[in-house]
């Protein structure tokens, strides 16, 4: 190879640098829409929220001990997904495999799956019918259907979770208010009684554990 071929290499080499650092902190910025929209994170902070909401503790545990933790249960939950990037997609970039776009194609398709398996074709026609979108069997819709459907649907399961978990509480608060009410204490606020009751009920069936290991295995 003559001198202006290796000339000519090296100034697409260098003028594509600048490009792929564009790109790069751009994919920079949108990672934490990315965390709250396209993973498990948006069911398991809503479902955190919901049982300290049933609890009454409404400032205990506080937002930040609350998103952290719902963080951690998600880097668990989507450890399968993110090896299978690692795996297709960063790897083989890392090594100069496979060029940027090839790379960001081979990342989407793992989160694609996996947000396809909790989404409902329901949903999925209702957001093709929005975005005007021919329908399709799903595998093929675009993200821009397959994201909102996948957060609704995600809500929609956090919710009803979350609706089974406040009955007990439900319950505890309606005994309490009986109570009283029975004892003639109408004075007494039954939030001061319950909310001990319920803190020790919560305490006794490690309901924590229970909490998390349980929207955990709620995703397929």
């Amino acid at each position: 190879m003559n001198a202006e071929g290796l000339l000519t290499i090296a100034s697409h080499s260098h003028a594509s640098e600048p490009l792929e650092v564009l790109i790069g902190l751009t994919l920079l910025t949108i990672v934490p829409f990315l965390v709250v929209m396209c993973t498990s994170f948006v069911r398991i902070i809503v479902v955190l929220s919901l049982v300290r909401s049933a609890i009454g503790a409404s400032a205990l545990p506080p937002n930040a001990v609350l998103t952290g933790l719902a963080l951690i249960l998600t880097l668990a939950v989507m450890a399968p997904t993110a090896q299978r990037i690692a795996r297709d997609a960063v790897d083989p970039y890392s090594h100069g495999r496979i060029s940027p776009s090839q790379a960001l194609t081979r990342a989407i398709a793992p989160l694609r799956s996996f947000m396809l398996r909790q989404t409902g074709s329901a949903d999925i026609e209702l957001f093709e019918r929005v975005a005007h979108h021919a329908p399709t069997a799903g595998r093929t819709a675009p993200l821009t259907v397959i994201v909102p459907a996948f957060v609704v649907g995600e809500l929609r399961s956090a919710f009803a979770i979350g609706f089974a978990l406040y009955l007990p509480f439900v319950a505890i608060d309606l005994a309490v208010a009986a109570m009283l009410m029975g004892l003639g204490m109408m004075m007494l606020s039954p939030p001061v009684i319950s909310l001990p009751v319920k803190l020790l009920l919560f305490v006794m069936v490690d309901g924590w554990s229970l909490v998390c290991g349980g929207v955990a295995a709620s995703f397929r």
